[in-house]
């Protein structure tokens, strides 16, 4: 049975929003070391991992929809508060808010966590700086069997509101490291057993290529670089081989997500031998 709620939190000024208003910005969130996880499958994959959900805002008509997770955080200890329509569109990041939304902690992991030799396949993001790339970037890596995305010290925040959405609750499945350096992430996957390839659209050898060399078979790491310019030159010098995405057609290239699906796909069927 769903339990009832409490009063109603109805002002915009209050201190808990303010707080939690306050996680839409980076340095804030870093001091609270928790971010914003809005809609109920985000709030439901949150739960899932026991311990990260702290609050929970749902305003009275979503409690009617969403009770059994409303039921699940205050099982969890989470301190759950109903809010009206004008604090949930305060809060929320989307134009259309569906009436739930959780303060979670930071769920991301030391380098030490993925670059271990049970690794097969890891991604590394090196100066990318859109949210919703990188997030769908994540969520790929996720759907493909990865073990860990890892965000270089010069990427985007994957607590950004934008990114977390765009991961459709996979930065709550797989290991994420963030604010590592891009050479000594290299350094420590490659001491692992990975071998790293650079995805760059100029590369002399493309995957078609590369996968009768048996270079997707073995652990991997993949380094994809920023959308608009790609992996400076001393970046690339990092990874063992790089490697372009064959064009077939006559698109001039592929988006950064475009891209990472096809590489990561292509590790994930080499490495399960089909």
């Amino acid at each position: 049975m769903t339990e009832p709620l409490g009063p109603e939190l109805t002002s915009i000024r209050s201190p808990r929003v303010k707080a939690a208003r306050q996680l839409s910005k980076r340095a804030l969130r870093l001091r609270a070391r928790s971010f914003l996880a809005e809609g109920p499958q985000a709030v439901a994959e949150a739960l899932a991992c026991d311990g990260v959900v702290s609050q929970v805002y749902v305003t009275a008509a979503a409690h009617g929809r969403f009770g059994r997770l409303i039921d699940q955080a205050t099982q969890q200890g989470a301190a759950v508060q109903a809010v009206s329509g004008d604090v949930m569109a305060e809060l929320a990041q989307t134009i259309t808010p569906q009436g739930v939304l959780a303060v979670c902690r930071f769920v991301d992991v030391p380098l030490a966590r993925v670059a271990v030799a049970a690794s097969r396949l890891v991604v590394i993001l090196a100066n990318v700086r859109d949210p919703g790339n990188a997030g769908t970037v994540l969520r790929t890596a996720d759907a493909a069997g990865a073990d860990g995305v890892i965000f270089s010290d010069a990427s985007v925040d994957p607590y950004n509101s934008k990114c977390v959405r765009a991961t459709a609750g996979s930065i709550f499945h797989l290991p994420v490291v963030v604010g590592t350096p891009v050479a000594a992430t290299v350094a420590a996957l490659r001491e692992a057993g990975m071998r790293v390839l650079a995805a760059d659209g100029r590369a002399g050898q493309s995957l078609d290529e590369a996968g009768p060399r048996g270079l997707l078979s073995g652990p991997t790491a993949w380094l994809f670089g920023n959308e608009a310019w790609g992996l400076p030159a001393d970046v690339l010098a990092l990874a063992d081989e790089a490697v372009a995405v064959p064009i077939y057609g006559q698109a001039e290239s592929l988006n950064l997500a475009a891209a990472a699906a096809v590489c990561l796909y292509a590790s994930a069927r080499a490495q399960r031998g089909q």
